[in-house]
């Protein structure tokens, strides 16, 4: 995960005086009261039940069938099966002109309730409206709910019952792996062709990276996000998909000044030659800076990976399922075939 890490963004207030009442209207509508509703759930010895990366175990008397999830969580428990089960999204969803952003993957972006488009936007009473029995999210630092404002979790969390997956510190397998048994648990076929498919065609994309890698002498490889004062350095031993990426052999470069959270170190400009890159990974998310945006920055034109026009495109937050990851590993691969080394 690059440099928006929750700990180093700010959160706008979500509630004020006329929202608090009417959260408190609306918990009061759906026969709940703040924070009973998910302990009542887990502790009566329900049908269906998921422990997840927290240790948490979460019950129900039977697998939710409203399910609200981060953008990514959801079209990765998409591509693994579910689909009417998806209520609720929050995070970045939809661009500007309304059409659905890549980490929407095949999620119908038309048939959910977007709670909030942005960091730090998270409708409360949209969710309440929604009578959510199950919230899913990634979790990238130790507790923290990806995309779940601190300021207004507890309201969040007292509606429905919480499910996080780890994405980081493990390989990008790891939470692929999770996302599969949750969405089984939740209903999900995954034996079903769309599945094997994607996930046959992920390990091809494994074994060619692998092969690219080994083949490719040593290139070196930096991945990276962009800021107008700043060039982050992402740590492939805390970013699940870098680490996977390393564990097939791909040579990525390692920052020694870490941020706190461990996954970046942060460069200013006049120090942005620091790392010797032959190819640059690039964070292409909205809000990072683009390679058109970065050309007038002379400390990034000098860079021997820009100087060869040895840049590829980085979704620093994947999606993890087999569908998601498996074009990633094959763009990486090709671009790791296409490059030379250049520093």
């Amino acid at each position: 995960m690059p440099h928006n890490s929750p700990n180093r963004l700010s959160r706008r207030g979500l509630l004020t005086a006329g929202g608090v009442a009417a959260f408190g209207a609306l918990l009061t509508a759906c026969g709940g009261s703040g924070g009973s509703s998910s302990s009542a759930k887990e502790g009566d010895g329900g049908s269906w039940s998921f422990t997840d990366d927290r240790k948490k175990k979460v019950t129900a008397k039977s697998a939710p069938k409203r399910i609200v999830a981060f953008t990514g969580t959801a079209a990765a428990l998409v591509d693994f099966g579910l689909d009417k089960e998806i209520v609720g999204v929050f995070g970045e969803t939809k661009d500007k002109d309304g059409k659905a952003v890549p980490q929407a993957g095949d999620l119908n972006v038309d048939k959910v309730t977007v709670l909030g488009n942005a960091w730090g936007e998270f409708s409360i009473e949209k969710y309440a409206a929604l009578r959510p029995e199950l919230l899913v999210t990634h979790m990238f630092n130790e507790g923290a709910l990806w995309y779940v404002p601190d300021e207004s979790k507890d309201k969040i969390l007292g509606l429905a019952p919480s499910a996080a997956i780890r994405t980081a510190r493990v390989p990008m397998t790891e939470p692929i792996r999770r996302y599969a048994e949750l969405a089984e648990s939740l209903g999900a076929d995954l034996k079903a062709k769309k599945v094997t498919d994607a996930k046959a065609r992920f390990e091809a994309a494994a074994e060619t990276l692998r092969k690219a890698a080994k083949a490719s002498g040593g290139l070196k490889v930096m991945a990276a996000s962009a800021s107008p004062d700043l060039l982050y350095v992402s740590n492939p031993k805390s970013n699940s998909d870098l680490m996977y990426f390393a564990e097939l052999g791909v040579d990525l470069i390692v920052p020694e000044k870490l941020d706190e959270g461990g996954y970046f170190e942060g460069l200013s400009w006049e120090n942005a030659g620091k790392y010797k890159a032959d190819l640059i990974l690039l964070d292409n998310r909205d809000g990072q800076l683009q390679p058109k945006a970065l050309a007038d920055k002379p400390a990034w034109a000098e860079l021997p990976a820009v100087k060869a026009n040895q840049i590829t495109p980085w979704d620093s937050v994947p999606r993890f399922s087999y569908a998601g990851a498996a074009p990633l590993l094959e763009n990486l691969a090709k671009a790791i075939q296409d490059a030379k080394k250049v520093s």
